[in-house]
């Protein structure tokens, strides 16, 4: 969307000993991109399997997952996936003003990093996380090490 999961992720992942990110984009990049119910149903067995993967093993103690989820259901469907055992599931949404967003996605598309048309598609979304059971985090002029540090600052206090 724009806003700076991924390197907000990044940085956190950095920060994190024993610590494994995944990033739901990388599960469907393909060409060209296409939404269906299929590969949607593809995509969100992809993440089931990393996340129990990821879960399964001895050398990971945090899951930093990180993707476009402006929709309550797909959180949902995303934690389902986690077993009952699992005590700790932490939910942030980076958030910033229509105009941030802009002047953000305008960046990508000139540095050819994005198409045109993300700007509004990405516009639409943006109400809809309000909606959401998660901690928003406005980004609008923080940047992303703030942003990390906030959320790290959340889920470890101890570490900070």
């Amino acid at each position: 969307m724009g806003v700076g999961k991924s390197t907000v992720c990044e940085i956190i992942k950095q920060a994190c000993p024993r610590c494994v990110l995944l990033d739901a984009d990388n599960l469907w990049d393909m060409h060209p991109f296409t939404v269906t119910e299929e590969t949607k149903g593809m995509v969100m067995d992809n993440i089931r399997h990393c996340l129990l993967n990821f879960l399964h093993c001895t050398a990971i103690d945090t899951i930093i997952f990180c993707w476009v989820m402006h929709r309550q259901e797909i959180i949902d469907e995303i934690i389902s996936f986690f077993p009952k055992e699992i005590t700790e599931v932490y939910r942030f949404s980076l958030v910033c003003s229509p105009e941030a967003l802009r002047r953000r996605l305008k960046k990508d598309i000139d540095c050819g990093i994005r198409q045109p048309d993300v700007i509004e598609r990405s516009l639409r979304y943006l109400p809809l996380y309000a909606e959401l059971d998660t901690v928003a985090i406005d980004v609008s002029v923080i940047d992303a090490k703030e942003a990390a540090y906030e959320i790290v600052r959340r889920c470890f206090p101890e570490e900070v």
